[in-house]
């Protein structure tokens, strides 16, 4: 039986599916699809196939749609996303994470979800606003909002989450209670002196090397981080980059020791590519070094930035990369990020990047 290798691209009007042969040497485009709600997250369930896409806003409110037919219909459901009476009103889901069985959807301001009915209701998992830091999470600048989700792959009981700007939290027991993992991390925003809190960072991305789950990597507001020990402990791994400052970050499907980034020139430089010509940097070693990837790739006048949940790699041989940009602009790699080419432009605000291969 043949692959197929579909990318999921959540945008600002709704979501869009593009599909390729194994080889992803050319792109058939669909959509936009879930009636052009703005949507955060779109995801596969390589387990089952079925796609799942979450967003709203405050005229929306949130939810979170489903396609088991790999995009031809949707169906959407909102029922249990929300707090109790009297606290603030969920504006939207952020993040979406297939479980064994069951489907975590972080939300904005920042909590968890589950659903263990794929999708149709949700649970709220109330540990985590338990935490007795809540009174001082503060929002980052799009909000506080819990956009990071990495489960353990063998345990279900654990799961790390990314929250603007709170940082980084683990639970070891399904949620009941959750740890705060940023020893090492800075806060450049915070005073001199304080820059290295229990919490408060802004964390803008957490992805879990393969096959090796106590390792981890972080793209901060300020630097790009690892952790060896499941984010006891995180170490800089900037050096060598043009910038402490990005959004995404993608694991390589096989290699813990590989990863991509795309750095921005700074959160006050206008949050575009450094020197205006468009790269990804890779790691084949942890973070000990990095090369930057630009063949095909615009090197002139290039102004746009990549958000953080709008890079992934696919889990073919050799690995796809793929990143979309905030002007719409879409781009993929066939070979590990070796040469590019652009599969799709003028599309809405991308806002999420994610791939699932299929059997056709």
């Amino acid at each position: 039986m043949t692959q197929k290798v579909l990318i999921l691209v959540g945008t600002k009007k709704g979501a869009f599916i593009f599909e390729s042969e194994p080889g992803r040497r050319s792109w058939a485009q669909r959509g936009p699809f879930c009636e052009t709600w703005p949507l955060n997250h779109v995801v596969g369930d390589a387990a089952s196939g079925t796609i799942y896409a979450g967003g709203g806003n405050e005229w929306f409110g949130p939810a979170v749609w489903k396609s088991t037919d790999l995009g031809k219909t949707w169906t959407h459901s909102s029922e249990g996303l929300a707090y109790d009476a009297g606290e603030q009103p969920i504006k939207s889901v952020w993040s979406l994470a297939p479980a064994a069985g069951s489907l975590y959807a972080g939300v904005e301001p920042a909590g968890l979800f589950r659903s263990d009915d794929g999708g149709l209701s949700w649970s709220h998992v109330a540990g985590l606003r338990d935490h007795p830091s809540r009174p001082d999470w503060q929002p980052g600048g799009g909000g506080l909002i819990l956009h990071s989700l990495v489960r353990h792959p063998t345990d279900d009981r654990q799961l790390w989450v990314g929250i603007s700007a709170a940082g980084v939290f683990h639970t070891a027991d399904g949620g009941a209670t959750w740890q705060p993992r940023n020893q090492g991390t800075r806060a450049d925003f915070l005073p001199e002196g304080e820059r290295y809190p229990e919490m408060g960072q802004c964390v803008h991305c957490l992805v879990m090397a393969p096959g090796r789950p106590e390792r981890l990597y972080q793209q901060n507001h300020c630097g790009m981080y690892r952790s060896d020990d499941g984010g006891e402990r995180w170490e800089s791994i900037e050096a060598g980059l043009p910038s402490s400052f990005g959004f995404p970050a993608a694991a390589h499907p096989r290699d813990p020791e590989t990863l991509y980034l795309l750095p921005l020139n700074g959160d006050s430089a206008g949050r575009y590519v450094p020197e205006a010509k468009a790269a990804v940097w890779r790691t084949r070693d942890g973070g000990a070094s990095w090369q930057a990837l630009r063949k095909g790739l615009p090197q002139k006048n290039v102004y746009f930035g990549v958000l953080r949940q709008a890079m992934a790699t696919d889990r073919l041989e050799p690995a796809g990369v793929y990143f979309g940009t905030n002007t719409g602009a879409l781009f993929a790699s066939a070979d590990e990020g070796e040469s590019w080419s652009r599969v799709a432009e003028n599309l809405p605000t991308i806002l999420s990047v994610e791939t699932l291969v299929v059997e056709a």
